[in-house]
This record gives C-alpha cells, sequence and structure tokens, in this order.
C-alpha cells in the first residue's frame, strides 16, 4: 500500500530470507512486531512483567498509538493543506493522513491489558508518546478513565507557536475531552528542535524561558522536562560528518535531524568535552553550550539553572498546583489565563506570552491577593486591570 515511514520512503521493506515485504514505520531496522498476533502481545507482556520484577517504576512507551495497524491495509488518504499553508513540507510522510497506519481502536484493548498487569505492582506508572495528525485528541482517549495510560504527552507544543491562543486551545481541548485524563504536558524533546531556539531564534529572552517554564509547572498534570532546557540550551548546529540521526543523513540539508537537540550535556565547562565524557562523545560539545554549562550557571545566582530549582520548590510547596483542578479563563493572543482548584484553595495564573507589554481585565465580583513567593516578576495591578511586561506572570489567590 501507500504508506510511508515517518523518516521518508516506504513503510515496506523487502526480506529476502522470507521473500516478503515489513512493515517498518520508522526505521528498516525496526521492524514494526504484529500486534494482532495475541501470542505477540502475550511477548510483550512477559517482557514488561519481567522488568516489573526486578524493581521498576514504569515505562516511558514510545510512539504509544502506533502499535496496530489496519487489518486491511487500506492506502492513507492524502492530507489537505491547512489555512496558511503553502506546502506539506519535505518529508513525505507529512503529505498522508495516517489513518490506517497508526492509532486503530485495537491499540485500547492492549493498554487495557498493560494497565491490568501495572496495576499488580503499586506504584508504578506509564507515560505514553502521541504522535498523531490530531494529537491532543488521541492523548485524551489514552489516558481517560483507569484502564488505559497513566498519563502522556503529545507533539502538540513542541512545535514554533508560542503564543496564548495556542495554549489555551490545546489545553482546553484535552479539559474538554478528558477531564479525568492525565496530561504530561512536554515543551521539548528528543526529536524537536530546543526551546530555546524554537521560540526564541538565535538570542532567546531569558524571561521568555522563565515564563514558559512557569506555565509549564502551573497547568495540570505532570511536567516534563527535557536535559537542557533547565539551561536555556539553544539547537547545535553540526556538521555534516558529525551527524548520527539516520533521518538527518538521509534529508540533508533540506531537514538536518534532530542531532541538534541531542549533543551532550555541558556540565564543566573547563573541562574535557564539558565533563560529559573523558572519551569521545557520540556527538560533539557545542562551544556555544560552554557559557551555559552547570558549572557556570551554579555560580550565579540569577541563572535560569537556579530559576528551575526555585520554581520546582515552590511547585511542591502548593498542592493546589499538582492536585487541582484546571479552567480556563478568556484571553487573547498576549495572555493565557487559568485557575487552579483545590480543597478550597484557588489561583489565578496569569501570563504574557508575548515580547510585548500586555493589559488583562481580572475577573468581575474576585479580589485575587498576589501570591507570596513569586516566581515570576513585571505585573502590575491598577484595580481591575492588570498589567504585564513581556513574559510576565502573576499568580494570585481567590
Amino acid at each position: 500500500n501507500n504508506w510511508i515511514s515517518i523518516f521518508g520512503g516506504s513503510a515496506w521493506q523487502w526480506d529476502t530470507r522470507r521473500c516478503q515485504y515489513y512493515l517498518h514505520n520508522f526505521l528498516a531496522s525496526q521492524p514494526d512486531l504484529n500486534f494482532h498476533n495475541p501470542a505477540v502481545q502475550d511477548a510483550i507482556l512477559q517482557t514488561v512483567q519481567f522488568w516489573l520484577d526486578l524493581g521498576v517504576d514504569g515505562f516511558r512507551l514510545d510512539t504509544a498509538n502506533y502499535y496496530f495497524h489496519d487489518k486491511l491495509l487500506r492506502d492513507n488518504p492524502a492530507r489537505v493543506l491547512k489555512p496558511g499553508e503553502t506546502d506539506k513540507g519535505a518529508n513525505p510522510y507529512g503529505w498522508q493522513q495516517h489513518r490506517y497506519c497508526k492509532s486503530q481502536p485495537e491499540n485500547l484493548g492492549f493498554l487495557a491489558r498493560l494497565r491490568q498487569l501495572l496495576n499488580q505492582y503499586p506504584g508504578t506508572t506509564t507515560v505514553g508518546e502521541i504522535g498523531d495528525d490530531d494529537g491532543v485528541t488521541r492523548m485524551a482517549e489514552y489516558t481517560r478513565g483507569t484502564d488505559r495510560l497513566h498519563m502522556a504527552y503529545s507533539f502538540d507544543l513542541l512545535g514554533t507557536d508560542q503564543n496564548a491562543d495556542h495554549f489555551r486551545k490545546v489545553v482546553g481541548q484535552f479539559e474538554a475531552q478528558a477531564a479525568d485524563g492525565w496530561p504530561s504536558w512536554a515543551l521539548s524533546n528528543h526529536d524537536v528542535a530546543r526551546l530555546a531556539t524554537r521560540w526564541g531564534g538565535a538570542q532567546p529572552d531569558p524571561r521568555m524561558l522563565k515564563a514558559v517554564a512557569t506555565v509549564q509547572m502551573t497547568l495540570r498534570g505532570s511536567p516534563c522536562m527535557y536535559q537542557g532546557d533547565e539551561l536555556g540550551l539553544t539547537e547545535a548546529v553540526l556538521r555534516f560528518e558529525d551527524l548520527q540521526d539516520p533521518a538527518g543523513i538521509a534529508m540533508w540539508p533540506k531537514l538536518p535531524g534532530r542531532d541538534g537537540c541531542r549533543t551532550p550535556m555541558p556540565w564543566d565547562a573547563r573541562a574535557v568535552n564539558a565533563a560529559f565524557s573523558s572519551g569521545k562523545p557520540w556527538l560533539p560539545v557545542d562551544p556555544a553550550h560552554l557559557a551555559k554549562a552547570v558549572s557556570v550557571q551554579e555560580a550565579s545566582s540569577d541563572s535560569l539553572l537556579h530559576f528551575y530549582r526555585q520554581l520546582l520548590r515552590w511547585r511542591k510547596l502548593h498542592p493546589v498546583l499538582i492536585h487541582g483542578t484546571l479552567r480556563l479563563h478568556a484571553g487573547n493572543v498576549q495572555v493565557f489565563a487559568f485557575e487552579r482548584q483545590h480543597e478550597g484553595t484557588t489561583l489565578l495564573c496569569v501570563f504574557n506570552l508575548s515580547a510585548s507589554v500586555a493589559s488583562w481585565d481580572l475577573p468581575e465580583g474576585t479580589a485575587p491577593v498576589a501570591l507570596d513567593g513569586q516566581v515570576l516578576t513585571g505585573a502590575q495591578r491598577d484595580g481591575t486591570v492588570l498589567t504585564l511586561q513581556p513574559w510576565a506572570g502573576w499568580i494570585a489567590r481567590i
């Protein structure tokens, strides 16, 4: 059929020993298992149980919606351009609606079997990666109720849109579809350009990095941080000769791949390979990252690293941010606002997700009082009007 590998080209590879084609949604060296076969499911669950018996705390499930394919192997339809799009991109994977190669209804039955197994091991958990044409809907579907994934994240906040309207749309869609589901909001991972570059360009504003981190830590769900974001690392620029990512090598230079976000963590700016390894690392350390190394930021009290630590400590002090419900407020393209509520405590969270001054009218009939220990600054209240400097935030009790 016409299914495409996510790395380009046909998803089918000829095997001369079997004289058959096999399916690979990803690399040809990653054949897909046939989950329609009950014996395959049993073997996977036996492997899961092996690790549970060894005492692991849980599993991060890669591409959790790809396990089943359409039994009839029907062709995927072509993707229609959205308003404002001029082309479908350089990767042919984006030229189709992936209706039949993934996200099949049988997947939920397997996840129920997986959850049933994990329920026998109290305190264990699952987090699923969802890659779908409608990631939020699938993310909600896969965490709804008590017989599916414990939590999941999608790619909907891993693109280039960081304005308030986009956050409101994504979070609102999840809350509307799975109020009892549990999201794991991620702003970066190993498959996309680093947050600082993706949203901040060549010279990202430190205030922006602090603002989006605070949004992530105040949303309902479990925040998922990607290594290096707490340092504000930018996307590394690599020579073709240094690439390791098969997708980047195959699609260079149009799509240089994912190695730019996978370079070594810079621990010590003065050490060989930034103290990542005494040998040659699999990717080179980006010289631009040395100024943001842990050793440098440890010595600066106003560094992004110290801010993240303060932010995490602050979050733990407020159970409402961990357990509370979420209700969105109306806003605009600049202002993202919502309430968190738990056991009689209500917090109002307002963020200016733009590089310009913004204003926001406080809800009628409320008398919010700024929360002690504010992690963000730059907001000023005048009666019922809140004025927020670029990338400012205001968190208050109601």
